[in-house]
């Protein structure tokens, strides 16, 4: 049986593709690749499984491995995102940071919505949390209301806390 090697990209449908595009570079710091594609086919139709798809996206590199796909539906008119976290089938896309407390208060001077202050993982309280003691986690939603995760990972090195 073929095995999967590594993830090469992450679609996210998206309403506005310039606007998602601006925000995620100017905000997370995911700047675009300068690959796009258009589509208007059957073949991608019956590949997305969307009839009649007419569609358009842009790539943006998140860290130095992961790949977003950004993708604006034009045709068929796509529904509003209104999943919640808990809904079966929603995904959030999870990006490390190097300063939570920075990025949190940054993103709350420019507006964008963040569920809850950044929250640091430890056992007890209702939680174990094993290995991942000690990190740091923030979740926000893009301007489509797409959950997204921030992650810092504790201080492993002793000589970085000094």
């Amino acid at each position: 049986m073929s095995r999967v090697t590594r993830v090469n990209h992450i679609g996210v449908p998206v309403s506005d593709l310039a606007r998602s595009v601006r925000w995620y570079e100017d905000v997370l710091g995911i700047a675009p690749t300068g690959v796009t594609i258009s589509a208007s086919n059957p073949a991608i139709g019956a590949v997305v499984e969307v009839e009649n798809p007419s569609m358009r996206a842009s790539f943006a590199l998140a860290g130095d491995n992961v790949l977003l796909e950004l993708i604006q539906y034009d045709s068929p008119r796509p529904r509003p995102f209104t999943g919640r976290n808990c809904d079966v089938g929603v995904i959030h896309l999870c990006f490390e940071v190097d300063d939570l407390d920075a990025v949190h208060r940054e993103l709350v001077g420019r507006g964008v919505h963040v569920n809850a202050d950044p929250v640091v993982l430890q056992d007890g309280e209702n939680m174990d949390v094993g290995t991942l003691a000690g990190t740091k986690i923030l979740y926000l939603r893009d301007p489509d209301g797409i959950p997204l995760e921030l992650f810092e990972l504790p201080d492993q090195d002793p000589a970085r806390s000094r």
